[in-house]
Order: C-alpha cells, then structure tokens, then sequence
C-alpha cells in the first residue's frame, strides 16, 4: 500500500489530520483504504491506494500537496543519496519526455549542501532514463510536469514524488489579488480551527481579495476546492481515468441557501471588487453580501451571532487613511482602539478570531484573548486570537502602579 505525505502550513497538522479522516469517509467516494497515521511538525503521514491520493488532491483544503513515497533509508554521504536515487523506477511512472524539477529540505543533515544534493538526485534520475532509453528528460523549474521532493534529517533520506502539481493552495479560481493575500489553504485551516461550519454565520470585516470568504463559500456550496485544476498524477503512466473521472463525479452540491450566512467588507473599493470577482471565479452562484466600509465602522450583519474571522493587514494597509506624516505606530493604535470599541459595542455574543503576525495585538485592543492558537505564515510566526465578545468581562485590567512606586518624577 502506498505511503503519502502531506505538507501544510505549520499548526495546522491535527485540523489535517481531521480532514483526512473526513475524506476517507465522504460519501458517494468514501475509501476503505484511506488510513491516517502520525502527525510531525509540518504534515500528516497516511497511507492508502494511488486512487486515494486522488481523493485527498481533490478534496483536502488544508494539504499544501501530496506527495508519494518512493524511498527511504539511512545516508552518509551524497553518494548514498545518488545510489537511492538511481534504484527508483522512474520509468514505471512518467515518461523521459516529461519535464522535471527536484526540491530538497533538511532538518539537522550533516551535508554541507542542499544545492549539491539536489543536483546529485537530478542526476540520478537522468542517468537511469540515459541508461534505458539513451534519453535524458530535461529540468523545468518553473513549470515541470513531474516534482520529485528529497527530504534530509540528521540520519534518513526520503524520497517522494509529487502527485500534485502546482501546491494545492492554487486552486485555479484566483485571478486577482491584494498585496498580500492569505493562501487559500491557511484560510481554510482557520477556518476550521475557528468552529465555523457551512450554516453558521460569518463575517470578514478586512476581506482583501476575498480568500476567507471564497473557502468558506465553496464549503457552503459542497464544491471540491480541486474541483477546478489538474494534478500531476494524470500524467503518471499507470494513471486510472475512469477512476478519477467517478471520484469528481462522486461528489452532490448542496442546496443553495436561501438566506445569506457569509458576509464580507473592505475600506477598499477595488478589494470589494477583486472580492465579488473571485468569488464568480470560485464558481459561487448565491449571494455573498460585500460592503465598502472602514472596519471600525462595521455592525454585526445578522442578528444571530457568529464568527468574525479576519487577517488584519499591516501599515499603511491598515485601513486608516491619516496624515502621511503621523507615525504608523500611531495609526495603528488609533485603528486598533477604535476596532475595539466597535467589537465591544456592536458584535456581543460573537466569537472574533484575529489571525495576525502581531503578537500584541491584544493589548492594542485592550482586550484579553480567551485562546491564542500559534501557526507559521510561511516563516513567518503568526497567531490565531480568540475573542468572546461577552460584555463586562473581555477588557484587560489596566496597569496598575506597584505599592511604593509613585511612577518616574
């Protein structure tokens, strides 16, 4: 039985790991094959049939790809690696006029370099199809129709070969985007790790292009977020057509609902715009409420409450069209004590989830979180705040002077 791996974003490997299971147990496609096992820092490890890792391309929102496991073993040296390398059976798998690409990472390897390692690999697979077939299939690091992915930690090389493609957060709707927009896979785990669920309420005050709103519309709609995209396993030799042709068809939409549960808004015109594009884009065809507002200005849109889940932007993205010359320190005080008024007066009884690389945001807002949950934003170290918007019992103590110290003179 095959062995996969599947990346994602840091923080989120127990909300995958959910998710897996909940694919190997969808209906109309459910897999009695689909076996989750360990998570480590950055991924899940599962197992099951090739068709599987179809499943999990299609329909997982959190994986970043799915990669298959070809080798693995203990290393000393790059030759080691070669050698490990050479005894794959490329050609079982994709032809020597497929473009390929070879992406290497460690964690504590003694090898001096990755660069050198890699090259060792690409080698070995050229070698091995100039030893067959006196051909040698050519590297395309852009846009290759294979990946092969080595991973190095201080004793063990493996080796993988991606099903995927182009890294599944690329889910073929996106046309526009912001300055810096969520990937759509993070989005998707905050989504999760936040509780909401399609028929709950939701709102994006600082919506950007959308992405939060875009996952959260697609899952209301019961459309696969790989619905739209090809993987790289339909290139594959042994690649089962008829078998991935009934798992995309396996899946029923849901109704759509009459009432509108997402909502969204932006300071930024454009943004609400880029927004409304993308989500046509998404294939969403009911109605996602959007409003050009400052976010401090907004009031809750239903008066059921919900989840307020939004990644506040930085600087002079912040939304506050000030005075250039005012610090944005100060701008970013300004903004922040004013949001937390609005959350206090205006959003009682929702849960507000503040997804952000600040790690003092709460103190900006004077308020104290109920959870703080860490993820990393690429390298980046982020936190998902939680916020219970229950009157009286949310601000932080202000500071008090200690017994005996009367303060600076």
């Amino acid at each position: 039985m095959p062995s996969f791996f599947c990346p994602c974003p840091r923080g989120l490997e127990a909300a995958l790991a959910e998710e897996l299971t909940e694919i190997s147990q969808l209906a109309g496609s459910a897999s009695s094959t689909l076996k989750v096992h360990n998570q480590v820092p950055g991924g899940v490890h599962c197992s099951g049939d090739l068709t599987d890792a179809y499943r999990i391309n299609l329909h997982s929102r959190i994986a970043s790809r799915v990669l298959l496991r070809m080798a693995h073993s203990s290393y000393a040296n790059e030759n080691d690696i070669y050698d490990l390398a050479l005894a794959q059976p490329w050609e079982d798998w994709f032809s020597v006029h497929r473009t390929i690409r070879v992406d290497v990472t460690a964690v504590k390897s003694p090898l001096r370099s990755l660069e050198f390692t890699t090259l060792k690999i690409k080698d070995a697979i050229c070698d091995r199809f100039r030893d067959q077939f006196n051909e040698r299939p050519s590297v395309d690091t852009k846009t290759p129709d294979m990946r092969i992915v080595g991973f190095l930690d201080a004793r063990n090389f493996t080796l993988y070969l991606d099903t995927s493609g182009e890294a599944l957060f690329k889910r073929g709707w996106r046309e526009e985007t912001g300055d810096a927009p969520l990937r759509e896979n993070l989005a998707a785990g905050l989504l999760r790790v936040s509780g909401w669920k399609p028929g709950m309420m939701l709102f994006d005050p600082m919506c950007g292009s959308g992405t939060i709103l875009a996952e959260a519309a697609q899952m209301v709609a019961g459309i696969p977020c790989g619905a739209r995209r090809k993987f790289a396993f339909e290139k594959f030799h042994d690649f089962q057509a008829d078998a991935w042709q009934s798992i995309k068809t396996g899946f029923k939409p849901n109704p759509m609902p009459t009432t509108p549960t997402i909502f969204g808004s932006d300071i930024s015109g454009d943004m609400v715009a880029m927004t409304r594009h993308n989500l046509r884009c998404a294939g969403i065809l009911f109605e996602v409420p959007l409003k050009q507002i400052e976010a401090q200005e907004v009031k809750a849109p239903s008066d059921v409450p919900g989840i307020l889940l939004t990644n506040p932007p930085y600087g002079e993205r912040i939304g506050v069209r000030g005075d250039s010359t005012v610090p944005e320190d100060d701008l970013s005080a300004s903004f922040y004590s004013a949001l937390s008024t609005t959350l206090k007066q205006r959003f009682a009884g929702w849960s507000v989830f503040l997804f952000t690389a600040d790690l003092g945001l709460p103190k900006l807002l004077r308020l104290k979180e109920s959870r703080k949950t860490p993820f990393f934003n690429g390298a980046l170290e982020c936190r998902l705040f939680r916020f219970d918007m229950v009157a009286g019992f949310n601000r932080r103590e202000e500071a008090k002077p200690k017994p005996g110290n009367a303060g600076p003179q």
